[in-house]
């Protein structure tokens, strides 16, 4: 037989595109449409419907950036149509190509009632099915003209990332506004050809199923009549069903599909967009519903429920009776999507507390799933977390967009710090936005990496970020690939049974250790500072407010601030979703997450200041309060006291230039350029600098990643360095019983002006950086290089810390050039170590060299401070920006531990003598208190949350200062462990004997009389 298969195929795509596909709406009439223009924000829908519009036609341009018009359609049904079907079909002037990021709308009834949203995929409004013929057309369409930030020529850098700079020209051409007659059966065809022809492309070119499909395409086409498609469209139809309901194989691939709409809370676009994102999507999620009973719809992040909750009403009432209905499912269990790398320990753990218990009050839902399908990479402490919050599952997919290495495992137990292991899915598609494209569900199929031990994997599916979520096509679609010979299976189903299947097939799935690093977007350990400044403080303070007015609540009677903490929580874990806390969002996210992280630290000032006050008394005197989890000059961890500091440090010339800092623990040397030259533990006898080498040494990059810019750094930035030695200034400073230094450097357009003190007392070298940046394209680094063998360096993470190599061995290893750490960064040879704390920054790296002098090893830590990306905030992190780090040599992971929290919780002093006793304490220095507060359910419980944080086994008595009746082991929310031995409470105490890492959640009951 002759070989026709290229002119078949061929002959398939145009007779779709240029006669059947738009055949499918034969008939239309034009609506008449008007349009009212919102002054400024975004106005209730009660206002736009009573605004006065004004005309407009198609083809006229519409939509200022970030505007919203509120457009009137109206029309009549023609009365030859009785008896068919009718659908509005309002183009808005969509790129179909660009489903999501651009203009979006959502359609009212005349009474409000929200109908469905608009889409560059989904443009139609079902008016009757059938029509009586003359009915009149009424429709209100919300728009929101949002601008198009990430266009065809991505990273280039715009003012449309803010409103105050995006200007007011339209950006949209009004495209088609028609009443159009619907003719099921093409659009029935059209879906038949698409999934054969797709099937057909991915199929071997030797296998008889590829030719049998190609026959019929064939035979359907020749069965069209192209001056007639409608009349003959059914005869086609006939033509496929032999090949259409041919069933898959016994060793096909089994895909779970799930409707999906993953919507970023913030990103290209501002909060506030997000709320109508939310609401135009479940919209549309929520009539498709209706329409298609096989469906299933799924949507994680329990904070955009609330925005649908507080802001549209009426969605969200059909949003719970679907969800009541089990067929649109709350996932995840979490508050939003958040970064998992940068959040700290409670701020983690917090995520899942509000994130569950909203579901759980709302829905009576439980959820047993994490879901993060587009999270930059997780942390290594998150498996304890997640199994804590009562969840079992993790579903991502990010790990797939790695540049270097290929994750091996699609489906396997991911082992965290502690040894917790958690059940763990990425998506063989390699989309979280899956259309059921045949060439996706071959992708799944032939990319699944655990074949011929398990079958099962997960297809999110459906449009993101106002893209409207699932189509019905994309459910057509799936129902012929339920069961079709030469293609996986679909089926849809909800997470909870994707995973019981997954799991249970799969009973001994292969085991990750450590974290899920993901080989990209590096630089969002950096990009946007203060954006990461503000919320490393908001979650220290928080720290602070709940312990003090816990404190206070229990010894004074202090009025525990439930929802105001409640409510300051979900904020700040609001401003940990992965596009927000990484800084890759447009210029006005961060803006205004600015201003919020400002107010949260105000009210939270204020919840200290009262609580402190209430427990310090009126006397004259001072005390100093200490919330750190470690004793302080003589005041107890969570207590209160006078502060007891003995000794000085000395400051005298250098010989050669800059000064020479003492104070019997630790010798500092400053060159004249301000340049650390020697760091000296005295007791050890031990230098801290490699010979030869300076450290508190700035250096600078040239920073244009291939793409991606305030996501990516590319390793060959390291290719170019400028070291910043030049000093304008070198001054000695007085500052009480510390030696200090300042230093003032000027580079480009930009200055630093640092002061290096040593205090009184203390093994550790302050360091406090201030940043005038002004810099484009750059990336500025502080470089420590330290005279220490270490195969491994430990950075901090959520409860406890993880180890990375610091040589590149493999792959894997030198494609970790840019990582993250908490509060600290320690590295350490048997018997001493170094630490290197911080207030504020996450980006860092490892590496090091073989000296040719003396064969000994320098091993270079570098903090990353500041970048300059231009896309999408072009301005992003210019101005004046303030750091805190702290050298500590002779540091054991103990003294890292002591001093990441020290710099983050510094003491307060307030006026008072009531010495305040620590609400709670432990016995054992390793074991380190993360939260003391009251329960959340208003009680008056205490609940304490503690964790071993050095890595080793350790014992602990916990003891409760105050009269406690009772102790238990609770899970994240606070209830009862299921798991958890007995606790016994004696004299207040209760023992306990932690593993590594361990976390332990306990709730002490007061006495109620």
């Amino acid at each position: 037989m002759h070989d026709d298969r290229s002119l078949v195929e061929a002959r398939l795509n145009r007779v779709l595109d240029e006669r059947i596909r738009p055949a499918v709406y034969p008939e239309s009439v034009p609506l008449e449409v008007a349009v009212w223009n919102a002054p400024g924000e975004p106005v209730p829908v009660a206002e736009g419907l009573a605004a006065s519009p004004g005309p407009i036609a198609v083809g006229d341009m519409w939509g200022a950036p970030w505007g919203t018009s509120w457009f009137r359609v109206t029309g009549t049904v023609p009365a030859a149509w009785a008896g068919k079907t009718v659908e509005a079909i309002l183009d808005l002037g969509f790129d179909e190509n660009m489903p999501g990021f651009q203009c979006e709308g959502l359609v009212h009834r005349p009474d409000g009632t929200p109908v469905k949203g608009l889409n560059p995929r989904n443009q139609w409004v079902r008016i009757g099915a059938p029509v009586e013929g003359g009915e009149e057309v009424r429709l209100h369409i919300e728009a929101a003209s949002n601008p198009v930030i990430l266009d065809y020529h991505p990273f280039l850098p715009t003012q449309l990332g803010d409103k105050e700079t995006a200007g007011t020209d339209p950006q949209y051409t009004l495209t088609r506004m028609d009443l159009a007659v619907f003719d099921e059966t093409v659009w029935q065809l059209v879906l038949d050809l698409e999934v054969l022809g797709e099937l057909m492309q991915e199929l071997p070119v030797e296998g008889a199923r590829r030719w049998d499909i190609l026959r019929a395409v064939g035979h359907a086409l020749d069965a069209i009549d192209l001056q007639d498609v409608n009349g003959s469209a059914a005869a086609a139809r006939s033509c496929l069903e032999g090949v259409l309901s041919t069933p898959a194989g016994p060793s096909a691939h089994r895909i779970s599909a799930i409707g999906h709409a993953h919507i970023d809370s913030a990103w290209l676009w501002p909060l506030r967009e997000t709320v109508r994102k939310v609401a135009r999507t479940t919209s549309n999620m929520t009539a498709l519903l209706e329409d298609e009973p096989e469906f299933i719809f799924t949507m994680s992040q329990a904070q955009q429920f609330a925005w649908i909750k507080e802001h549209r009403p009426e969605v969200y009432a059909k949003v719970k009776k679907a969800v009541a209905q089990g067929r649109f499912v709350p996932a995840g269990g979490m508050w939003v999507e958040s970064d998992t790398n940068m959040p700290g320990s409670e701020a983690m753990a917090r995520q899942f507390v509000h994130g569950k218990r909203f579901f759980l009050d709302e829905f009576g839902i439980e959820n047993d799933e994490a879901w993060l399908p587009d999270t930059f990479g997780f942390a290594a402490g998150l498996p304890q977390i997640i199994k804590a919050a009562g969840c079992k599952w993790l579903l991502t997919q990010k790990i797939s967009w790695s540049q270097t290495n290929k994750f091996p495992h699609h489906t396997f137990q991911w082992e965290g710090i502690d040894g917790t292991r958690i059940f763990t899915h990425f998506p063989p598609v390699d989309t979280y936005n899956c259309s059921m494209r045949g060439s996706e569900i071959a992708h799944a199929a032939k990319n699944f990496k655990d074949k011929g031990v398990a079958k099962h994997s997960l297809a999110p599916t459906g449009w993101g970020d106002g893209g409207g979520g699932t189509t019905r096509e994309m459910v057509a679609k799936a129902a012929r690939l339920r069961d079709l010979d030469g293609s996986a299976t679909v089926r849809w189903e909800t997470p909870t049974e994707f995973f019981t299947k997954a799991e249970a097939e799969y009973p001994n799935a292969p085991v990750w250790v450590g974290e899920l690093y993901l080989e990209l977007h590096r630089a969002t350990l950096t990009s946007q500072a203060k954006t990461k400044q503000g919320n490393r403080r908001s979650e220290h303070l928080l720290r602070e407010a709940e312990l003090w007015a816990a404190t206070a609540a229990v010894r004074t009677g202090f009025p525990y601030p439930y929802e105001e903490l409640d409510r300051i929580w979900k904020t700040v874990l609001l401003h940990q979703f992965h596009d927000i806390l990484p800084g890759s969002s447009i210029a006005w996210v961060h803006r205004e997450a600015e201003k919020t992280y400002r107010a949260v630290a105000e009210e939270l000032n204020g919840i200290i200041d009262g609580a402190q006050r209430a427990l310090a008394g009126d006397g004259s005197g001072t005390l100093v309060f200490n919330s750190a989890p470690h004793e302080r000059h003589g005041v107890a961890a969570g207590g209160a006291g006078v502060a007891a500091v003995g000794g000085s440090a000395q400051l005298s010339p250098r010989e050669d230039g800059g000064f020479v800092l003492d104070n019997g623990l630790l010798q500092v040397e400053i060159d004249g350029r301000g340049l650390v030259t020697s760091a000296y533990d005295i007791g050890a006898e031990r230098e801290t600098v490699a010979p030869g080498r300076v450290a508190n040494l700035l250096q600078i990059h040239p920073d244009f990643p291939n793409m991606w810019d305030a996501w990516d750094v590319d390793a060959f930035y390291r290719n170019t360095v400028t070291d910043l030695t030049d000093a304008d200034e070198l001054t000695p400073v007085v500052a009480g019983t510390s030696a200090a230094v300042r230093v003032v450097r000027s580079f480009g357009d930009s200055k630093v002006t640092q002061l290096l003190t040593l205090p009184a007392g203390a093994k550790r070298l302050d360091i406090d950086t201030e940043v005038d940046w002004h810099e484009t394209e750059k990336f500025l680094k502080m470089s420590f290089p330290l005279d220490i063998h270490a195969e491994r360096y430990a950075s901090e993470t959520q409860f406890g810390h993880f180890h990375r190599a610091t040589h590149t061995n493999t792959s894997w290893e030198a494609a970790k050039f840019e990582a993250c750490n908490h509060r600290f960064v320690h590295l350490e040879e048997p018997g001493w170590g170094i630490a290197l704390v911080n207030d504020s920054t996450y980006g860092h790296d490892v590496t090091r060299t073989v000296r040719a002098a003396d064969s000994g090893t320098t091993t270079t830590l570098r903090v990353s401070l500041l970048r300059a990306p231009r896309f999408p905030d072009p301005e992003t992190d210019q101005g004046v920006h303030r750091f805190r780090h702290a050298l500590v040599p002779g540091a054991a992971i103990g003294d890292a531990v002591r001093e990441g929290f020290r710099i983050n919780l510094p003491e307060r002093r307030v006026a008072g003598d009531a010495a305040v006793t620590p609400l709670v304490t432990v016995d054992n220095d390793a074991v380190v208190i993360s939260a003391v507060k009251l329960a959340d359910d208003a009680s008056g419980d205490v609940v304490v949350r503690l964790y071993e944080s050095r890595g080793g086994r350790a014992r602990v008595g916990v003891t409760a200062g105050f009269d406690a009746v009772e102790a238990a082991a609770t899970d994240l929310l606070e209830r009862p462990s299921a798991d958890a031995p007995r606790l016994e409470l004696a004299d207040g105490a209760v023992k306990l004997t932690l593993r590594p890492f361990q976390l332990v959640t306990l709730r002490l009951a007061r006495s109620r009389t």
